[in-house]
């Protein structure tokens, strides 16, 4: 994906100093266009907690360039220990995502399975590189999967697919194509006319800053809506599909998404609009199956919802919303029921949100 017209992906290495990792700055987005340096775990760390990297398979790669910075500053008197306590702590910055902890595990056992040190911080970082590859390959292959169903409303409808999407499931939350918008990428640049509604997202505005911005960028028609308008629009015919992504999904197919992700299925259910959730493989969680019940929802910051940031003479600057002393609740996710998904886009395939189904395109995790 661009930006300005130049190709970037969200993490990389930097070219002239391999203990540097380079991440976009998504708090300063879309009024400042800058990257932020990451040169320890204690970095990653704060880069996912403060929200500098969003989006759940951004977040597993950064976690994984992560335990590789933290491989460069060993103390080695013993490995194994400070290697898992580095594996802890990472797991702890945002616990809803579970590619968190599945590209932290990934990376702990390569390290700790490599016997010799000759060579081993350039293996480690071609580890995390390849998890990254990964994330991008399994994006280009959810928007192939995805791009039939944009097509199918297109060929039956004969005119503009309205699509709307919540919160930032896009490249910016990836490494490139995104998982939500890999489709309507690979349908704009098929030809296909789409238009995004972009909910806000509200209170940390994904959809308003980050959404709106990078479908901008690549030219995609898209109107920025206020998080509570959906069921408007559906009421009224002004939507075609919905598609979300997924912080983690169950073997059943509860989807943990970004607060309010719920009132938008809801509304799409009582109005027969197809809701579809677009993942890759890294974002099941295989052990859990009651989302409601299981998937831990990470509560953040009053701040959040007291204060709002916006752009004004030249700096990005917070104001007071809210009375002083009123009380905030901040759910980061909410969990949307299996049942209220019309499917799930995934890396393999567009599969119901059911066990049986699940599986059926990953038949290694019936165990």
């Amino acid at each position: 994906m661009k930006i300005q017209g130049k190709h970037y992906h969200t993490i990389w290495v930097d070219e002239k100093d391999s203990a540097i990792v380079k991440v976009i700055d998504q708090r300063k987005l879309p009024f400042v266009f800058e990257t932020f340096s990451l040169r320890s775990a204690d970095d990653a760390f704060f880069a996912i907690k403060e929200m500098v990297v969003r989006g759940a398979p951004l977040i597993g790669v950064t976690a994984a360039y992560g335990m590789y910075l933290a491989l460069l500053h060993l103390k080695q008197e013993n490995r194994e220990q400070e290697l898992n306590e580095v594996a802890g702590y990472l797991k702890t910055s945002r616990p809803t995502a579970v590619n968190l902890a599945f590209a932290v595990d990934e990376m702990l056992a390569f390290i700790l399975a490599q016997k010799e040190e000759a060579g081993l911080k350039e293996k480690v970082q071609a580890k995390a590189a390849a998890l990254k590859q990964l994330e991008i390959e399994y994006g280009d292959s959810i928007g192939e999967y995805g791009v039939k169903l944009i097509e199918a409303i297109y060929k039956a409808k004969g005119s503009t697919v309205n699509i709307l999407t919540h919160c930032n499931a896009g490249w910016l939350a990836c490494i490139d194509w995104g998982t939500a918008t890999a489709p309507i990428y690979k349908a704009h640049l098929k030809g296909i006319p789409v238009h995004v509604w972009v909910d806000e997202t509200r209170p940390r505005n994904q959809g308003a800053r980050l959404t709106a911005y990078e479908l901008g960028e690549q030219g995609v028609s898209h109107t920025v809506i206020p998080d509570n308008a959906g069921g408007h629009f559906m009421q009224h015919g002004m939507v075609d599909m919905v598609i979300v992504g997924s912080d983690r999904t169950t073997v059943t197919g509860d989807v943990a998404n970004k607060i309010g992700t719920y009132l938008k299925a809801l509304a799409a259910h009582d109005n027969k609009v197809p809701f579809y959730v677009a993942l890759p493989s890294s974002t099941f969680d295989w052990e859990m199956h009651d989302g409601v019940k299981e998937i831990p929802i990470e509560q953040r910051a009053a701040d959040e919802v007291a204060e709002i940031e916006g752009w004004h003479n030249n700096e990005i600057k917070s104001v007071q919303l809210i009375p002083e002393s009123s009380a905030v609740a901040n759910y980061g996710f909410d969990v949307t029921p299996a049942r209220l998904v019309s499917g799930l886009i995934s890396e393999r395939g567009i599969c119901k949100a059911n066990k049986e189904s699940i599986l059926e395109l990953y038949p290694e995790k019936n165990r």
